[in-house]
Parts: structure tokens; C-alpha cells; sequence
């Protein structure tokens, strides 16, 4: 897996109405426009782990059928932990076809049921493809109501995130899964534990 930093100063210059219209058009002293900075870190839509009122956000792209995403739920679980002081922002963002995006569905959906750790944890223990079938077993497994969510999996709000998630991630120009964001730097590939501390700390030190 190749790991690549990447340039995220200057990539919001384009307009999109959905990202705030002409306000991404005007340079900031910020290379991230505060626009798309909401739209990336406050998405109502977009699942939200450790401390929601953390001084840094650290998001993250995506999928579940993506091998070294799997790789990095243990990494970002630690980090979690220990950074008491870290917002996560979870992007899914379904790029591995019809099975992804049914995944991302149903995970997005369980936070209805208040257990997106656990259905995202236990879709990221399957051996093999994350398929259909495989995702509302691990509904299953974590208790959820699989009526209701089937039924969540259709609403606007997941629809939504989904759809921002295209769109950012476009007009960020980024390369694939998993991708991480904190501050104006952005990390495509998978990364240790000390690399996230990194990216996390030179956030706090150019956003502080």
C-alpha cells in the first residue's frame, strides 16, 4: 500500500453550492476555507467518536470492503483512547461497489440504534467480503432491531452523507481509502499508531 501525504492547501479554491457557494471561491489566511472546514468536520450526518468537543478533529475516509482500512481500526481505536482531547469524524464513503455502499447504509443507519462502534467494528472482523448477506449478520450480532434498520438505511440523513462524502472527497482530489484529515494535511495509505499521533499534533500546532 502506498502511503502518500497530501497538499490539502489550496484544493477548496473551486465553488460548490453545497460546500457554501461562492465563500470556497475567496483565498483565507487559513489554506482551508472555513466552508469547507464545516462541511468536512460538522456534517450533522457524519458519526462522531471520542471527545465531540475535542480541541482538533481528525476525520476519516472509508470503506468497508477496503483491506487496509481494516488495518486501521485498531490504530484508530488506540488513538481514541488515548488522546482524550481528539474529535473523530468518520466519512464513509462506499467506493468498492453495490456491497460497500449497502454497508455504509446499514452502519450510517445504526446510529439510530446508538451502536455505530459496534456494527463498524464488527463489519470490519468479517472474513472476506463485507457483502449483503455478511453486513446484517453483523447487525444481528450487535443486537440491532434489523426491521428498523432496514428502514433507517433508506432515510435522507444517510443519503446525505453519503452523497457529501463523493462530493469532498472530489473536490479534495483524494486518491482512495483510507484517507486521513486533520488540520490542512491530509494522509492517503495506512499509517501506525505514531503516525496519527503525528498528523494529530501538527494539526494542534498550525490550528492552535
Amino acid at each position: 500500500m502506498q502511503r502518500r501525504h497530501l497538499v490539502l492547501a489550496g484544493v477548496s479554491l473551486l465553488a460548490m453550492p453545497v460546500l457554501g457557494g461562492n465563500a470556497l471561491a475567496q483565498e483565507r489566511a487559513n489554506p482551508m476555507p472555513e466552508e469547507l472546514r464545516k462541511s468536512l468536520e460538522r456534517d450533522p450526518t457524519a458519526p462522531v467518536l471520542g471527545n465531540p468537543d475535542g480541541d482538533i478533529t481528525l476525520t476519516e475516509f472509508f470503506d468497508y470492503n477496503c483491506p487496509f482500512c481494516r488495518k486501521m481500526v485498531d490504530p484508530m481505536h488506540r488513538l481514541i483512547t488515548s488522546d482524550k482531547n481528539l474529535r473523530v469524524v468518520f466519512r464513509e464513503w462506499p467506493v468498492f461497489g453495490e456491497d460497500s455502499e449497502f454497508a455504509t447504509r446499514a452502519s450510517l443507519a445504526s446510529l439510530q440504534q446508538r451502536k455505530y462502534w459496534q456494527m463498524h467494528t464488527a463489519m470490519f472482523r468479517t472474513k472476506g467480503r463485507v457483502t449483503e448477506a455478511a453486513t446484517m449478520r453483523a447487525a444481528r450480532e450487535v443486537g440491532l432491531d434489523t426491521v428498523r434498520l432496514e428502514r433507517d438505511m433508506q432515510a435522507e440523513p444517510v443519503e446525505r452523507h453519503i452523497t457529501m462524502s463523493g462530493m469532498l472527497a472530489e473536490h479534495m482530489g483524494l486518491m482512495g481509502t483510507p484517507t486521513f484529515v486533520a488540520g490542512d494535511e491530509g494522509a492517503f495509505g495506512e499509517y501506525s499508531l505514531d503516525d496519527l499521533r503525528g498528523l494529530v499534533q501538527r494539526a494542534r500546532e498550525t490550528m492552535g
